[in-house]
């Protein structure tokens, strides 16, 4: 069982509180991500999980087992790094190799590990080679053989594919997803993207100020996001924010994502095109509702200036507490 279980965990760094009391569970092969800026805790929580940070308050247990006070080594996790930390003396075999060696398996049972991990990788032209010699997605897929051949039951990763270009992240986050599904392992992933956290987790656990704002599902994270800030991180571009009002309650915040300006008849509103940002057959126009900065994804031509009537549907509406800024 590879099930993970972080149950009121706090962490504190100079007086400040970096991970304040949040609790979540992994469940056994569960892919989950954790999603957030730069500085929100989930690279943080990554390392407590690890023992390569210590927690000030809480409980962290992994297989049920409660393991504060247990080594990284002895914590039956993998941990796959953004930097790859690959050792460029060494082959591709030799790094593959290199914790079974460590841990002093026999030569027969750790050729048979990397063999079978280079199958899972395709990395068997490259064994020989040493990591000048690879590409960066190569590299990152040696890195993934190094934590395979652990047969762990539990697999870390913290922003993998950050290093990558863009079409190669594409690539990766397919190959990262079949070998979840190979492996039938946990894997818990952090990362700051937004669609690797939509396209690739069974289950989204959005993180703010050492916080967890909503964990669920990548369609519950996007179709009903638990508050403004959920709202405005996921998605490709930020929902739209309007000040508004219903009827027999107090004022709230209207939200409707750039996707869904048009195509209703509920609510018409008429506004200037301010700016245009062409992304190949889509454009996203730029506008203000009364004072409120607003876009809207197109595929139609629009200009500058140009006035525009955007029709809404009242199923696209999301409503947020004014005071709290909480889904109501």
């Amino acid at each position: 069982m590879g099930n993970v279980l972080l149950n009121k965990v706090t962490k504190i760094y100079d007086k400040k509180k970096v991970i304040d009391d949040i609790s979540f569970e992994v469940k056994d092969r569960e892919f989950v991500v954790l999603v957030g800026a730069s500085g929100c805790g989930k690279s943080t929580i990554l390392r407590m999980i690890a023992g390569l940070e210590n927690i000030t308050s809480g409980e962290i247990s992994i297989d049920e087992k409660v393991v504060n006070d247990v080594s990284p080594k002895d914590r039956d996790i993998a941990f796959v790094f953004q930097s790859y930390a690959l050792y460029p003396h060494m082959t591709v075999r030799e790094n593959i190799a290199f914790g079974l060696k460590m841990r002093g398996a026999k030569k027969e049972e750790i050729e048979k590990k990397v063999q079978e991990a280079a199958e899972i990788l395709d990395l068997n032209e490259y064994l020989d080679r040493r990591p000048k010699e690879l590409s960066g997605g190569q590299r990152q897929r040696v890195a993934l053989g190094r934590a395979i051949v652990r047969n762990p039951k539990v697999f870390l990763m913290d922003e993998p594919l950050s290093n990558l270009d863009a079409k190669l992240r594409v690539q990766m986050r397919s190959e990262i997803k079949k070998l979840h599904e190979k492996l039938q392992a946990t894997f818990i992933y952090v990362t700051h993207d937004q669609t690797e956290a939509l396209t690739m987790g069974d289950r989204i656990c959005v993180l703010d100020g050492g916080k967890i704002q909503q964990f669920d599902t990548p369609e519950n994270v996007y179709n009903k996001p638990a508050n403004t800030f959920v709202a405005g991180f996921i998605g490709a571009l930020p929902m739209n924010f309007i000040n508004g009002s219903i009827i027999g309650r107090d004022d709230v915040i209207l939200g409707v994502r750039p996707e869904k300006m048009f195509g209703g008849n509920d609510i018409s509103i008429e506004v200037n095109v301010e700016s245009v940002e062409l992304l190949g057959s889509e454009k996203i126009i730029h506008f203000k509702v009364e004072e409120n900065e607003c876009c809207a994804k197109v595929d139609a031509k629009f200009e500058v200036g140009q006035k525009l009537k955007l029709g809404i549907s009242k199923d696209d509406l999301h409503y947020f507490d004014k005071n709290t800024l909480m889904r109501v």
